[in-house]
């Protein structure tokens, strides 16, 4: 810009270079001085221009006529009262006139008169002196004049020269609104004006003046604003286009005269406006009044209409350079200290609005290009520089990247070339744009990490830069905040290990002027933020929010957190003497201990609390209960009363972001309040963790229960009512899509670590819990909220949602849309006017025209529930449109005062974009969603009768998702693809429905299920025609089975496996909604129709698997299954044998397949049969009058024989299978409850060896249950009477010599006995047999051990099997049952039942022939580890027993 006047005028303003002489400037001109034709011509108007600006009128005028005409003026002619008929040509003939009397021309007389009259109008007001502006009466007079003048213009009787002249003589009672008409009406031109006077000084003097007048007086005055603004813009319009001027013709002397003039106005008015910012300024001073005008009216539409486009772009860079550059007198030590004072929000608005304006002509680029160029070349003022950089991050969208790019040349320049200056600039332009916050531009923190902390870093390349790095910040330390010192500390720079002790020498110098500060590294927090630019808190401030933050990561993690652990350890000060007694601060403990207690107990498991701090904690607890109702009300008043400091400048924030509203495109306006908004937040909410490095990347949230403390509520209510007022308001002067990003930006202020847990739980109050009760301004404000919050899903943390279980992580949309529920008419109906509004805005954004975009901020959820609805509601909804609208999306129907929501709806339906969307496979409805969504109504409530709704189910099903391709979302055509499609659906529903209700009685909550039931109902009719329509024969194919099993098998296939608590609960709350669905199913899928060829049974295998593999173990009662499963099964039967030829050859070929392959049921059978026979009997009789079948006949026997067991009559014989019989003797001694059966036992025939083998295995059974489920209903014996009964069997076996140690040896592969008992079992039973085992030890006769080779293995394998269980917690069941029960102490407890077998073992082995070691090795071989003692024994004995044989006569003979 050399050649630029506009620097020319500003270097040479005030110079002192030295003036030519009139002789040097005519010397070498006269030889080319050449007479021409129009050579005497041009002479003579040289001539008379000289003359005329050395005229004195006064004193000619004098001469003429005498003083009397000195008094000549137009004030009498152009008065509106005295001259109303007098037009223009009178008043310019009277003047004629008049220079014909007094020989002067005409144009001189007018000018001087018509300069006369301005002066007396503007002194005609009598008002004080110190104006600018005229009055209203002025400007009529001056108006009147101003036609005169264009009249005598017109005519040649005006002389411009002359009458600037004239009001140069008389500036002192000229106002500069009269000198702005005479340029707006053509007059004389302000430019024409100002270079008629030689006296720069003094006519510069005289616009600052006048200027600061006028920018006072168009603050103060509302009247006259326009016309104040107007006359300004103007006056800056020309000096910017005279001033900066490029090309201009400096021979010319006259333009530059004006660029300098035009240069020095506007720097004086800069300084003059940096000079009232420096000293501080009061809002209702003069000075504030005038700086403001000043900066208002340098913006992008006074300048950016100019013809020439350079001059505004070289004004405003001249003026950054002047700001930039004013006053230079902070060093760059006290930049570093001061820097954190001039963040965004501290700088004077005034400055920052004075940045915003030279921002909105030059491009970002160019802004950070001028910047380095001005940082290279100039002594700065630093405080404007970095709030420079704050406010160029805050306002410009694109200053992040360009700033980082900029502080990577530098580095690399510094680094280079170990460029100091370099390195300076980049240290402080990154702290400055990080005190914006992480919305903004990354953490210092983060910045100094990934420029020094690892091997691609600027230092890595030498040591000398590694010298030059360590030798940088170490000069910093004496004058660095502590913050930037702990981030050098705990996140410093990757040095090699032979260069380490620069790092260390650094680290030294950093903690020791830590401690010079009073700063403690060792009592810094856990989850101290080394990002925040804020004070340090005090350590027991610090201390409350890390365990704030550590019972957070329990709850999610349900382990200590890591960070509490290393304390405990490597900062153990810390911990001892802040944190624990941050975290066993007394309090009233709640019944159902919480987080924070489960992490006070998980501390003490750990060795990680003091006995004795925790001793007195639990002591002040108590103390603390005992005064809870004198306590507890102070408490609430004295937070109330703190809470609601802050709250002030936050709502005063936002109202003024309200007032920007107006133009809600303007970017710069809006971040620069939402920057205030931000600062204010942070201090309204405390001290958070933004942008630190934690340990979870969640966000919890109980649905069920949010909860907020009362300023956070106040906060949250501050913020979402703000910006539902902000979109109502903007959105009455612009649509959506040309808003700007202001609704963006919003949401990123509310975005942060602290704010945002706050903000999520509020919604969920509102949306799930309120909604109903929000009005439609509301709906819309917060509807628009989600969307915007899903578009920044990417950055923000998911929502781990507690409750309802399971627990689960959403995204941003997902939650959103989980808090829509619709259970009643009130909710679908808030649920559509949140999808209506939130589809509408979303559609309305100019994101919309990129899906990737539409997708991130509108959940698939969202628009499936906007479909279900509108169907639901909505019969005109259910056919395809029949023609698309191509109008406008309905936003504009919702911002209407009264919300027509239905009209809006079907408006968005429709609609030609939305229609499009559907299209896409994320977003169609499908039949499983319909399910899910369907079934959360509840009827009672339903805003459909039942009629209506029968008729939506049926059209939903049979013709609209039925015949659908799957490929969107249908069944083919299948019925039963749409009856498993409902099962499955039917099943997750109630699992969910389970955890919702918390219920502790499964039955109950799936009998009182709170869903649509009329679902069901749909289930059970799809179920008969599948039953008896053509798709009889697919819905049980022998191949695949009937299709609920394929259900269930293969839901079960895909559960966790194990016997662990959770996978163990997880299943057996899967099976108790199968039994609950099949039990509300016809009985006839349990038992089959039979087949066509006779004879044979109807197919039960599915069902019998299902038995087998789950149903024995989750649902039963020991050795049977319960009541109601049991005769829905008979139910089966008989239904079976009502469509068969031969009933009863179907009922008895049933009930032999259950022999063998399903013998639960017959068992379950025999435990229940008082309940069952009666129905069984009558039904019989009733369907095929005759007896009833004989293995019915044979249960009944069976049940006969058990009950005469312990009658004092005769016994009856015992039908077969002797395991039925032994099954109903067991069931009969239950139910009789005797303390001892052994009279009873006596009278069984000697021959029954197989009946009291199997009854001594329940009688195992029977005692496991009581020890299991002490609490059951069904359970009538206690475990010391199962004892009892246990006992008793084994003593008559042991007198009989009857072999029971197979008992626990059975396996399923034998065959025979072993396969149909451990059939009858559950497998925990049957695990725990070793339990049982060494429960009966005191009742073994020690003599077996010599009689049974196998019983020392069987023990052997017993106690160690014990030990396995004990090891996995599987006896903890019984180790609780023990330690509640005395009784039990001896015998139940899991540890002195070991500690018995154990020395019974030890006492034992030494006695056992060596018969009894065979096979000893093997079994020690698997498990022998667990008792290193008793293996020891057992080998030494082995080894050490003799052969008998060797021992023994020989027979010779």
């Amino acid at each position: 810009m050399s050649d630029s006047r506009a620097q020319d005028a500003a270097s040479d303003l005030g110079s002192g270079s030295r003036r030519r002489t009139w002789t040097e400037l005519l010397a070498g001109r006269v030889k080319r001085q050449l007479h021409g034709p129009g050579r005497e011509h041009k002479l003579q108007e040289s001539a008379v221009r000289l003359l005329r600006r050395h005229l004195n009128l006064n004193d000619l005028l004098l001469e003429v006529e005498g003083p009397a005409c000195k008094t000549l003026c137009l004030h009498q002619l152009v008065d509106p009262e005295a001259s109303a008929d007098l037009s223009s040509s009178l008043i310019g003939s009277a003047l004629r006139d008049q220079a014909s009397r007094l020989g002067v021309p005409v144009a001189v007389l007018s000018s001087r008169t018509v300069a006369s009259s301005i002066v007396q109008i503007c002194a005609s007001s009598g008002e004080p002196s110190h104006r600018v502006l005229l009055n209203a009466e002025q400007r009529k007079k001056l108006s009147s004049l101003l036609e005169v003048a264009q009249y005598l213009l017109a005519h040649s009787m005006f002389s411009r020269s002359s009458f600037c002249e004239e009001l140069w003589e008389v500036q002192d009672s000229l106002l500069l609104e009269a000198v702005w008409h005479l340029h707006v009406q053509n007059i004389v031109s302000l430019q024409e004006l100002l270079e008629s006077r030689a006296d720069t000084q003094a006519t510069v003097a005289w616009l600052f003046r006048d200027l600061c007048l006028l920018c006072e007086q168009m603050e103060a005055s509302t009247l006259h604003t326009e016309i104040a603004r107007a006359m300004l813009s103007d006056f800056v319009q020309l000096f910017v286009l005279r001033g900066f001027e490029k090309n201009s013709d400096l021979r010319s002397v006259e333009p530059a005269h004006m660029a300098q003039l035009s240069a020095a106005v506007l720097q004086r008015m800069l300084i003059f406006a940096l000079e009232a910012l420096t000293t501080g300024l009061q809002d209702s001073s003069p000075a504030y009044r005038a700086v403001k005008s000043w900066v208002g009216v340098l913006c992008g539409r006074t300048c950016g209409g100019m013809i020439s486009a350079d001059a505004p772009k070289r004004f405003y860079s001249h003026t950054l350079t002047q700001v930039l550059t004013h006053k230079p007198v902070l060093r760059v030590s006290d930049a570093v200290q001061m820097q954190r004072e001039w963040s965004f929000a501290k700088t004077h608005r005034l400055l920052t609005s004075l940045y915003r304006r030279l921002f909105e002509i030059l491009r970002p680029e160019e802004l950070v290009g001028h910047l380095q160029e001005v940082l290279e070349t100039h002594e700065v003022n630093w405080r404007h520089v970095l709030s420079c950089v704050s406010t160029l991050v805050i306002c410009l969208p694109e200053a992040q990247r360009l700033v980082k790019d900029w502080v990577a040349r530098l580095l690399a320049r510094a680094f280079e070339s170990c460029d100091l200056d370099s390195m300076v600039t980049a240290f402080l332009v990154v702290r400055q744009a990080a005190l914006e916050g992480p919305s903004v531009f990354p953490s210092y923190s983060d910045w100094f990490q990934a420029s020094f902390g690892n091997t691609r870093g600027f230092h890595s390349g030498s040591k000398k830069t590694l010298v030059f790095l360590f030798k940088f910040l170490s000069d910093l330390v004496p004058f660095e905040a502590p913050r930037y010192l702990q981030v050098h500390i705990f996140h410093p720079p990757l040095v090699p290990s032979k260069y380490r002790s620069l790092l260390t020498d650094y680290v030294a110098l950093a903690r020791t002027r830590l401690a010079d500060l009073k700063v403690s590294v060792e009592n810094m927090g856990l989850y101290e933020d080394l990002s925040s630019a804020r004070d340090i808190a005090e350590p027991h401030s610090q201390a409350h929010q890390d365990v704030e933050k550590a019972i957070t990561v329990f709850e999610h993690t349900g382990k200590i957190p890591v960070a509490v652990m290393e304390a405990s350890i490597f900062r153990r000060p810390y911990y001892v003497s802040h944190f624990l007694p941050a975290l066993l601060t007394p309090r009233v403990l709640p019944r159902t201990p919480d987080s924070r207690a489960a992490l006070i107990e998980s501390l003490k498991r750990a060795d990680k609390i003091p006995p004795s701090l925790y001793s007195t904690y639990r002591q002040a607890c108590s103390t603390a209960e005992e005064k809870k109702p004198e306590s507890a009300a102070p408490g609430v008043k004295g937070d109330a009363g703190c809470a609601e400091e802050p709250l002030g400048p936050l709502a005063a924030a936002l109202r003024e972001l309200r007032a920007a509203m107006t133009d809600p495109s303007q970017y710069d306006v809006v971040s620069a309040q939402m920057a205030v908004v931000s600062e204010r937040l942070s201090s309204a909410l405390g001290p958070g963790e933004e942008d630190c490095g934690s340990e979870v990347s969640q966000v919890q949230l109980d649905i069920l229960a949010p909860g907020l403390e009362p300023q956070e509520q106040e906060v949250a209510d501050l913020l979402l009512t703000s910006f539902c007022q902000n979109l109502i308001a903007a959105s009455s002067f612009t649509p959506p899509d040309r808003q700007g990003p202001w609704a963006a930006h919003f949401v990123t202020t509310m975005c942060g670590r602290r704010a945002l847990p706050v903000l999520l739980t509020r919604l969920c109050q509102l949306l799930r819990h309120q909604g109903p009760s929000l009005s439609a301004s509301h709906v819309l404000g917060l509807a628009a909220l989600v969307v915007h919050l899903g578009e920044s899903r990417s950055v923000l943390p998911a929502v781990h949602v507690s409750s309802p279980a399971p627990a689960r992580s959403l995204p941003i949309p997902e939650f959103f849309s989980s808090l829509l529920t619709f259970g009643t008419a009130e909710t679908l109906l808030f649920c559509l006017k949140v999808c209506t509004a939130a589809i509408s805005y979303s559609l309305c954004k100019p994101s919309s025209l990129s899906q990737g975009l539409l997708y991130s901020s509108l959940s698939p959820a969202l628009v499936k529930k906007f479909q279900f609805i509108m169907c639901r509601l909505f019969s005109e909804a259910r056919e395809h449109p029949s023609q698309e609208d191509a109008a406008g999306l309905p936003w504009s129907l919702l911002c209407l005062p009264s919300t027509d929501w239905q009209r809006a709806a079907l408006c968005l339906w429709k609609q030609r974009t939305f229609q499009e969307l559907l299209k896409e496979k994320e977003f169609h409805l499908t039949y499983r969603d319909w399910l899910q969504l369907e079934l959360e109504i509840r009827p009672e409530l339903d805003s459909l009768s039942d009629t209506e709704r029968w008729d939506f189910h049926q059209w939903a099903i049979h013709e609209h998702f039925l015949p659908k391709p799957s490929a969107a979302g249908g069944c083919d055509g299948e019925l039963q693809t749409a009856c498993t499609v409902l099962v499955d659906v039917l099943i997750d529903f109630c699992q969910s429905l389970r955890s919702y209700n918390c219920s502790k009685n499964s039955d109950l909550v799936l009998g009182s299920c709170t869903g649509n039931r009329d679902i069901f109902f749909r289930l059970q009719e799809m179920a008969a025609d599948l039953e008896q329509g053509p798709a009889a024969s697919q819905s049980r194919s022998p191949s695949r089975g009937h299709f609920l099993f394929t259900v269930f098998r293969r839901r079960l296939q895909a559960l966790a496996s194990g016997w662990d608590v959770a996978a163990h609960l997880q299943r057996q709350r899967e099976l108790l909604v199968y039994k609950w669905i099949l039990l509300r199913l016809p009985p006839s899928v349990l038992v089959g129709s039979p087949q066509a060829k006779q004879p044979a049974a109807p197919d039960c295998t599915e069902f019998f698997h299902l038995v087998n593999s789950e149903l024995r173990n989750f649902c039963s009662y020991g050795s049977a299954l319960t009541y109601d499963i049991t005769v829905h099964f008979f139910r089966g039967l008989l239904n079976a044998c009502s469509q068969s030829s031969n009933p009863s050859l179907t009922a008895d070929l049933i009930l032999t397949v259950c022999q063998t392959e399903c013998p639960l049921v017959l068992t379950s059978a025999l435990l229940w049969w008082p309940r069952l026979e009666p129905e069984l009997r009558s039904r019989w009789t009733r369907c095929f009058q005759g007896p009833l079948p004989q293995e019915l006949q044979r249960l009944w026997e069976a049940q006969q024989f058990g009950r005469s067991c312990l009658s004092p009559d005769s016994t009856s014989p015992p039908p077969g299978p002797a395991w039925v019989s032994a099954a109903a003797l067991h069931f009969a001694i239950q139910q009789a409850g005797k303390n001892s059966i052994k009279s009873q036992l006596e009278k069984l025939d000697c021959q029954r060896e197989e009946l009291l083998l199997v009854l001594f295995f329940f009688s195992l059974m029977g005692l496991l249950s009581s020890y299991l489920t002490p609490h059951s209903r069904h359970q009538a014996v206690d475990s010391l009477k199962a004892l009892d009964i246990c006992a008793e069997v084994l003593g008559c076996l042991e007198k009989r010599k009857i072999p029971w140690l197979v008992l626990f040896q059975l396996t399923e592969t034998e065959g025979g006995l072993g396969h149909v008992l451990l059939r009858l079992a559950p497998d925990p039973y049957v695990r725990l047999l070793p339990f049982a085992f060494y429960s009966l030890l005191s009742y073994f006769d020690e003599d077996a051990l010599m009689r049974e080779d196998a019983f020392l293995r069987v023990a052997v394998d017993m106690y160690l099997k014990l030990i396995c269980l004990f090891v996995a917690g599987e006896t903890s069941a019984v180790s609780a049952l023990a330690s509640r029960s005395q009784e039990l102490q001896g015998q139940g407890d899991p540890v002195g039942l070991i500690t018995k077998a154990r020395h019974f073992l030890l006492q034992s082995i030494p006695r056992c022939p060596k018969k009894s070691f065979s096979n000893m090795a093997e079994l020690l071989a698997t498990s022998g580890d667990c008792d290193p003692e008793v293996s020891a024994a057992l080998l030494s004995r082995q080894q050490a027993v003799p052969d008998a044989d060797l021992y023994q006569e020989p027979h010779l003979f």
